[in-house]
């Protein structure tokens, strides 16, 4: 579960649920992506949308499809990510394939968008 909306945690789930992390570094997604399904999550704390998209997460993240990791990478810090995966706007989360390129992005949904942009 994300630990707050203002600004969300690494907080790791064990047993039938979805792992959530914090951006470390792009060797950090590489690897994670290498291993299962891998979103990024860009957030921004001034951003309304994301802070909803958080506590929603939050309120139903046991619903999250079990075999998902998502990354929660800050909008406003991370530029190289962003211009490596297209992102121009906050509350994008990024699909990623097994050697760490995007294969899909899409703009909030929550965890309904979440699933259906990640079912295999």
């Amino acid at each position: 579960m994300l630990a707050q909306a203002q600004t969300p945690a690494a907080v790791e789930q064990t047993g039938a649920r979805a792992t959530v992390l914090s951006f470390e570094s792009e060797a950090q997604v590489n690897a994670l992506a290498s291993q299962g399904k891998t979103v990024v999550f860009f957030f921004a704390s001034w951003c309304p949308n994301c802070r909803a998209t958080v506590a929603e997460l939050n309120a139903r993240w046991a619903d999250v499809n079990p075999e998902l990791t998502l990354v929660i990478a800050d909008y406003d810090k991370e530029s190289a990510l962003k211009g490596k995966y297209g992102v121009t706007y906050q509350d994008t989360f990024v699909l990623l394939d097994a050697a760490g390129e995007p294969l899909k992005s899409w703009n909030a949904g929550g965890v309904d968008g979440l699933n259906a942009n990640t079912a295999s």
